[in-house]
């Protein structure tokens, strides 16, 4: 089964690292400007040691047969680049060839969706940890959960999945990914915006002032849920979002590191996504519509 892996960021590389060492060797998929020599060499560090193995890499821009082998690509962009480069990758790939997609927040899929043409579609989430060194250099920073499963098309064949949950350590598949997806959306809407725009790190949330607001997005996101058919647990949520917290005490957000450095950031596919379905079912977010407010203005 072929494997390739649109975005060699830090999360793409130390993917790409793990399936190889379950004995598939995925290519990436990276812009026409960050295209590499075939066979570049990617080194991961762990605790262990620093590991480097090649990779080669296709640019966007090649013709549709460079493609028509893939049997998956998987995703692992921002929120906000993936639908731009799969609109115009996905006419080049097979149509047998399923799709993973691996970022931050929800909103994407929808639009998606229409374009699959047959093609398959799952949706998932990491907590594992990865810092970037250098353009093809990583370290291993967290173990974490990966989980994956189904939302439109054909289903991913057996052997794919098998070949993932083998490869990915602690990953497995959700029967319905989407609440799952919705616990992961709950840790990111309360941690990822309160660090950035206070410029702190996780850990700093523990404060009992930060305990309310985060009670506060919550209990909105539940809200949400309930209109979109999800029954979510107040309760079960805060003590996940606290956990992280605990967990990644040390660690900044995604989003305070892309503020700091003045990046865009994925806060509409995370505060921002649950802004865009409370206005289809006509209820209001203020908690949430400041923190985005706040978070577009930095």
């Amino acid at each position: 089964m072929s494997i390739a892996i649109l975005g060699a960021g830090a999360i793409g590389q130390l993917l790409a690292q793990q399936l190889a060492n379950g004995g598939c060797q995925p290519e990436f998929i990276v812009r026409p400007d960050k295209s590499l020599p075939p066979q570049q060499l990617f080194t991961l560090e762990t605790t262990t040691g620093s590991y480097s193995r090649p990779f080669s890499c296709l640019s966007t821009e090649a013709a549709a047969a460079e493609f028509s082998h893939l049997s998956l690509v998987i995703v692992t962009l921002k929120a906000y680049q993936v639908v731009a480069a799969l609109s115009a990758l996905l006419p080049k790939l097979s149509s047998h060839c399923q799709l993973l997609l691996l970022h931050n927040g929800l909103g994407p899929h929808r639009q998606i969706i229409p374009l699959l043409a047959g093609r398959g579609l799952s949706l998932g989430s990491t907590s594992q940890g990865a810092l970037r060194l250098g353009e093809r250099q990583i370290r291993h920073t967290g173990s974490g959960i990966t989980q994956f499963g189904h939302i439109a098309g054909p289903t991913m064949p057996d052997e794919l999945k098998l070949l993932l949950l083998r490869a990915i350590p602690h990953s497995e598949w959700c029967d319905d990914i989407m609440l799952a997806l919705w616990g992961k959306l709950a840790v990111n809407a309360a941690i990822n915006p309160l660090t950035a725009i206070d410029n702190i790190p996780n850990g700093a949330l523990a404060d009992a002032h930060y305990q309310q607001h985060i009670q506060a997005v919550i209990a909105e996101l539940v809200e949400v849920a309930q209109c979109e058919g999800l029954t979510l647990e107040n309760e079960a949520l805060l003590q996940r979002v606290n956990q992280v917290i605990k967990l990644t005490a040390n660690n900044y957000s995604s989003m305070q590191q892309d503020v700091l450095y003045h990046r865009p950031t994925e806060i509409d596919a995370i505060n921002g996504y649950l802004l865009q379905l409370a206005q289809q079912h006509d209820i209001e977010l203020p908690v949430n519509q400041a923190l985005v407010t706040q978070v577009k203005r930095l």
